[in-house]
């Protein structure tokens, strides 16, 4: 594993050039502002800054789309801990606790545990990536196009269940997204499928229109039917360092909450909000005085902040190793990728070594960046929050018009943005999480292949999954996490994990 610390090196030298710095710092701000402002989230945001990334080489897009994920896990910690709202939705359970402490008059510490912990959760993940990627990429070369397609199924199995919400419903949008994905021109054949007779449809669905329309529009839309009540609890942050017995506290705190997301991270559908619920139960589970936390327990803090920047970190390692996105924001930056003609995977390491590890050393800066671009100016975001969000709204819908024909100057696909806006709005009223829709989209055109490829190898032998070694153990994952999902004990757990009691 040593051998990684050269290549490791190599890639905070590409991150250390002006132009990625430059990339790198622009990544952190606009994330850390989108997790300061309520209503805008990281997908949202990377999905409509996806065409800005085209006119952009491949290390610095990839690095600024990381620094826009992490960077809001920082964010959305001020205004859960400030006004009790949660700029990103990891930062949920930070509200019970932070807020409280905020009442108290800690506000500055605990903002200050939020970022601390976070930064040394951050530095851990990207030794973290670096070490555990490589051999995991490794195995990935024994993958052939059988095991693929096993993987794929078992992440969009997974995926149903880290689902929030209804089964039925998560079921529903990964089908939804595989149909989706099957609109265009069949390419072995070469004919249209699901066209409904329109030339523009022959292409396929723009991955931009549907991830903007579905996650940014359908998100601004819901937003301005439901006005914020934002009461900042006080405009004086007061003393922000820590006491001794805050460090006391929350320093074990941190560390299991960096593991916990550090290993949650790793799992089709997890990432960032997983890991704080996970840790936060944890921590309440595992401590002497579990009737402090809702009440201003600092380790009510420390533990989902560090475990949901954790998260959001190693949640590229699926990515970059297997192609498969863990998560909405991953799914967006395997786009991204593939727009730059780089095929997510373990060849990302051997014929794109530059870009690896320059994403991979650019988390360490990032990190760095954050902390100082959060405490000293968090007078400058506490004043951001009084900016109402109704002004924000109609700039936001032009970029995302602008964005969306800059693509390709077609006036369909900013047709097509509009369309997928109201079916995300449709489905947020509903109570679907479109986050499972956009993963099979991505996967879909993939599993296709693959499975073409199989079968064509096996000859037309679909034994050819099970007499696989690693296909079959793939498969039987999947089986035995679609049992799981039935029994009445598991959904009842599922649904309490998202649901933390106060």
């Amino acid at each position: 594993m040593l051998d990684v610390f050269p290549q490791f090196l190599g890639g905070l030298g590409i991150a250390m050039m002006p132009t990625n710095l430059l990339y790198c710092f622009i990544g952190a701000l606009i994330g850390t502002l989108i997790g300061v402002l309520p209503g805008l989230g990281p997908v949202a945001t990377v999905a409509m800054l996806l065409p800005v990334t085209f006119y952009l080489p491949p290390v610095s897009a990839l690095i600024m789309l990381a620094g826009i994920y992490y960077g809001a896990q920082y964010g959305g910690s001020t205004t859960a801990i400030l006004v009790n709202l949660p700029g990103e939705n990891s930062a949920v359970v930070t509200c019970l606790d932070g807020y409280q402490m905020a009442r108290r008059g800690r506000a500055g510490p605990a903002l200050a545990v939020a970022a601390l912990v976070s930064l040394t959760a951050g530095v851990f993940a990207t030794f973290f990536i670096a070490l555990f990627a490589p051999p995991l990429a490794k195995v990935a070369l024994m993958f052939g196009p059988a095991e693929y397609f096993s993987l794929m199924v078992l992440g969009l199995i997974a995926a149903i269940v880290l689902a929030q919400g209804s089964i039925i419903s998560a079921l529903g949008m990964i089908v939804f997204g595989l149909l989706l994905s099957m609109v265009g021109t069949d390419v072995n054949s070469g004919v249209p499928r699901m066209t409904l007779g329109i030339p523009e449809l022959n292409d396929g669905i723009g991955f931009v229109p549907l991830a903007m329309g579905l996650f940014a529009v359908g998100e601004i839309v819901k937003n301005l039917e439901n006005p914020e009540n934002r009461v900042l609890v006080s405009e004086k942050i007061g003393r922000l360092w820590p006491s001794r017995d805050d460090f006391r506290r929350s320093a074990p705190a941190a560390l299991r909450g960096t593991a916990l997301g550090s290993l949650l991270g790793l799992l089709p559908g997890g990432g960032a909000m997983l890991s704080a619920f996970a840790a936060y139960t944890l921590e309440k589970k595992l401590s002497k005085e579990p009737q402090r936390f809702g009440k201003g327990a600092v380790e009510g803090v420390a533990a989902p902040e560090s475990a949901n920047n954790a998260g959001a970190q190693t949640s590229f390692i699926p990515l970059l190793t297997l192609g498969i996105p863990a998560n909405p924001v991953i799914a967006l930056m395997a786009g991204a990728m593939m727009i730059h003609g780089i095929q997510p995977g373990p060849q990302v390491m051997t014929q794109n070594p530059d870009l690896f590890w320059g994403l991979i050393a650019s988390m360490l800066i990032g990190n760095v960046m954050l902390v100082i671009i959060n405490l000293p100016l968090i007078r400058v975001w506490v004043a951001l929050l009084k900016i109402p969000y109704q002004l924000f709204f109609p700039a936001i819908l032009i970029f995302c018009c602008i964005g969306v024909y800059s693509l390709n100057n077609s006036v369909f696909e900013v047709g097509l943005l509009v369309v997928f806006g109201v079916v995300g709005y449709a489905f947020l009223k509903w109570g679907c999480e479109p986050a499972p829709l956009l993963l099979a989209f991505v996967l879909g055109p993939l599993m296709e292949e693959n499975l073409r490829r199989a079968m064509l190898l096996s000859k037309g032998d679909p034994a050819t999954f099970v007499t696989s070694p690693i296909s079959a153990v793939l498969l039987a994952i999947a089986a035995a996490l679609l049992v799981m999902v039935v029994m009445p004990a598991f959904r009842k757990t599922r649904e309490e994990a998202f649901t933390e009691a106060p």
